[in-house]
């Protein structure tokens, strides 16, 4: 259901007190003045603290700095006269009592009236008293359609159209930005050479960081990992390399589904966060970073009105890779009584988009510890796939020197014994083999020479791998990846044999 159908809806049904949650004062203001035409031609009066109530010649400037006077002039108007009342910016002044307590007898009043107090806001925050008065509403970013309909009434005011091409990709990359940042940015862009042109797709992306970074929940990562960056893990790799092309319009054509995502799960330092990017760099999507933690907030309702922002931005920017990395940690303590059930319900609200979505947004999901996460996100629909992610085996270990030292001394490849640094690394993660070479690095740096072999072997003989600390939940992992709740994501299992004897010598 569209923004408006749904507002029309709770004007019919008479819901008296309405929260909207929106940057866009703009946009959504006229859309309610088209809602007002068609829901019996209502009067519309609109009021901000500066100004007071606007537009009306008889009422223009009253209330002007009295939030409480703009509440009253609602009672003002006769009982039988239809009217929209839109205060904006009013959530400044929900926590004092006597507009908290004008708000909540209004609510019982105009129930049986034609009349609906609109609020509106940059975000969501309602005192605990308010919660069950106000109906909060989303107004959602631009679609497609709408963001066309914008571009090509500036090309047609300019009269120099653009070719199909371009047009769909400037509209593919305004996607996500609000109406007044399309505009801002277009504007921008003719103003530096008196067109429009296909490198002003790079202004627009530029500006999406914008947006995104003042979000404070997404960050936009510039993922330049490739697929071959990544050591071993054979499975995953075909697993991702036969979905590549499963957002092109080839593929709905043939009547594939969009990827959902993936739960990655492992230790730390197997390359489950490499992967994520590689992902996004291979696909040619953006990668939102998504941080869990961000999502909580102290008012009611603000936690869950984050989630339902960080949906909108990540779907508005769709085809896109969505990196929630540890997501183990952020939901691991669900079902506690601490936070009045916020955590609850955040999850509730992401499990269920998870199951539903049907925009091309691929999840990545990361976790180490699988016996905190709650059984539903396990549950098959949320994910395409569950990968478990071990220790990387001899001949692993031996591919990710190999990415290492190209990388470093891509000349002096051959200086170096990767059989033997394959061999004598048994309990080692990727994130320790990259640690031990630096720390060789660092050896043949103070003593001013190229490091060696021999320097590599030294730094492993100065590390405590993880995996001799976390005998317990790795083994614990294996045996639940065994028993067919994930894949492999190596093609030769996912633990050494040094380590699997080290286990069943402690069972």
């Amino acid at each position: 259901m569209s923004f408006k159908d749904e507002f029309e809806l709770l004007l019919r049904a008479r819901y008296p007190i309405l929260y909207i949650s929106t940057l866009e004062e703009e946009r959504v203001e006229a859309t309610i003045h088209q809602s007002a035409k068609t829901q019996g031609n209502r009067a519309v009066y609109i009021w901000d603290f500066v100004d007071g109530y606007q537009g009306n010649a008889n009422d223009a400037g009253t209330a002007r700095r009295n939030p409480l006077q703009a509440l009253e002039q609602v009672e003002k108007l006769p009982a039988n006269s239809p009217a929209i009342f839109i205060l904006r910016d009013f959530h400044r002044f929900l926590e004092d009592i006597s507009i908290s307590r004008k708000l909540r007898n209004l609510a019982r009043l105009l129930k049986s009236q034609p009349k609906n107090l609109v609020l509106l806001a940059p975000n969501v925050a309602i005192p605990e008293d308010l919660s069950e008065v106000l109906t909060v509403m989303e107004f959602s970013l631009p679609s497609a359609e709408e963001i066309r309909r914008e571009i090509e009434g500036l090309l047609s005011a300019m009269g120099r159209p653009l070719g199909d091409r371009l047009l769909d990709e400037m509209v593919r990359s305004c996607q996500g930005l609000s109406l007044e940042r399309i505009r801002r940015v277009l504007a921008r862009a003719i103003a530096t050479h008196g067109q429009l042109e296909p490198g002003d797709v790079d202004l627009i992306l530029e500006e999406k960081r914008q947006t995104i970074r003042q979000t404070r929940i997404l960050e936009f990562y510039g993922a330049t990992e490739e697929i071959s960056d990544i050591g071993g893990l054979d499975n995953l790799k075909d697993w991702l390399l036969r979905r590549g092309g499963g957002f092109s319009e080839k593929a709905r054509d043939y009547g594939l589904p969009y990827p959902r995502g993936l739960l990655l799960v492992g230790i730390q330092g197997t390359g489950k966060s490499l992967s994520a990017k590689a992902i996004a760099h291979h696909w040619h999507l953006p990668l939102l970073r998504l941080d869990v933690g961000r999502l909580f907030a102290g008012l009611v309702g603000e936690s869950e009105s984050r989630t339902r922002q960080m949906i909108q931005v990540a779907e508005a920017l769709a085809p896109c890779v969505l990196w929630i990395d540890e997501i183990d940690k952020a939901f691991a303590g669900l079902g506690g009584s601490g936070d009045g059930g916020t955590t609850s319900r955040v999850f509730g609200t992401f499990i269920t988009w998870l199951a539903e979505k049907d925009s091309p947004v691929f999840v990545v999901a990361t976790a180490n510890n699988i016996q905190v996460l709650p059984p539903e996100i396990l549950r098959k629909g949320r994910f395409d796939e569950i990968f478990f992610v071990g220790l990387p085996t001899q001949a692993e270990r031996r591919e990710i020197f190999s990415v290492h030292l190209s990388r470093l001394r891509p000349h002096n490849l051959a200086n170096y014994d990767l059989d033997r640094l394959a061999y004598e690394t048994p309990d080692f993660s990727g994130a320790e083999i990259e640690q031990m070479i630096v720390e060789a690095m660092h050896i043949g740096f103070s003593q001013d020479r190229d490091f060696t072999t021999q320097d590599i072997l030294e730094a492993a003989s100065q590390i405590v791998p993880l995996a001799r600390t976390a005998q317990e939940q790795i083994q614990f992992l294996q045996d639940w990846a065994s028993s067919g709740k994930a894949r492999l994501a190596s093609r030769q299992g996912s633990l050494s044999s040094r380590i699997q004897g080290q286990l069943r010598g402690e069972s």
